[in-house]
């Protein structure tokens, strides 16, 4: 099913994609983009979490001894779960994502500002909660939304330029008011991708790691303690794209125009209480 819904996505993508290129340039520009869409369905699939990985300086964990190595590997056992690559982000912003495309082929990241941040229980859930979006093959979705998302803003600011100074075919020429309205979408439609893709699943990662852990009190601790640095407004490494891979959305702390509609997170107010329900059946 999840194998499913990863093609449909990758379709769904690929068409927009065409889409783009013929607004952009007609018959030529929908054969680019065909040509573009294959090229980074296949890459997206095999590459997209060393792309990621590597745009965050992510450094792998090979010492066994490591405790955050350690603290995987037992939550991995205890899920049923193949042990995932483990990487430490040289960044003082607390947060933590899950990367790769299948159980076999998957990755945990966490900042050095989380380690700092938070005791081991906190990380313990905070880690249990990506392992459940490996477990619920969020992780390859996910990241093929980041790199699509980020193609989509590439092509919007080209479109945004060519509209500024006349680029484009005849067609386009006459009405250069199709490309301006299309800058204008293509970023909204990217934010919408995210949005689907991860706001539901957040709720689903959280039970899963109170219910790994049997520690839900943990997990609250940790996102509140995650929001209230992300709320300090203190963005380095993040990119608007990837922000729907993180735990806590670390662009949060901006003043955001339509931030409920197009939030890449439920907010963690919301995300808190389900977990105080939770306690109730564990």
């Amino acid at each position: 099913m999840e194998q499913v819904k990863t093609v449909f996505f990758l379709a769904l993508l690929s068409v927009l994609f065409v889409f783009i290129g013929y607004s952009f340039g007609g018959a030529n520009g929908m054969l680019i983009a065909f040509l573009l869409a294959g090229g980074m369905n296949f890459y997206a699939y095999y590459y997209s979490d060393k792309q990621v990985l590597a745009q965050y300086n992510a450094v792998e964990v090979l010492d066994k001894r490591n405790y955050i190595y350690q603290i995987t590997q037992k939550l991995a056992y205890k899920a049923n779960l193949p042990m995932p690559r483990v990487y430490i982000i040289p960044e003082h912003t607390p947060n933590a994502f899950a990367t790769g495309r299948n159980h076999e082929h998957a990755a945990i990241a966490v900042t050095q500002g989380l380690i700092d941040l938070l005791n081991e229980k906190e990380i313990e859930a905070v880690i249990a909660h990506e392992l459940s979006h490996v477990r619920h093959y969020d992780i390859l979705i996910g990241t093929i939304a980041a790199v699509f998302a980020g193609a989509i803003a590439m092509i919007a600011n080209m479109m945004q330029f060519g509209a500024m100074f006349g680029g484009g075919n005849d067609r386009q020429n006459s009405n250069p008011i199709i490309m301006i309205i299309l800058a204008i979408v293509l970023p909204l439609a990217a934010a919408i991708i995210q949005m689907t893709v991860s706001r539901s699943r957040e709720y689903m990662a959280d039970e899963g790691a109170s219910r790994l852990t049997g520690n839900p009190s943990a997990l609250q601790s940790a996102l509140s303690k995650l929001e209230s640095f992300a709320k300090r407004g203190e963005v380095h490494n993040a990119t608007e794209q990837t922000a729907h891979m993180f735990i806590i959305n670390p662009f949060s702390g901006k003043d955001m125009k339509f931030s409920d509609l197009f939030r890449t997170h439920p907010t963690t107010e919301d995300r808190i209480a389900r977990l105080e329900e939770l306690k109730k059946q564990i």
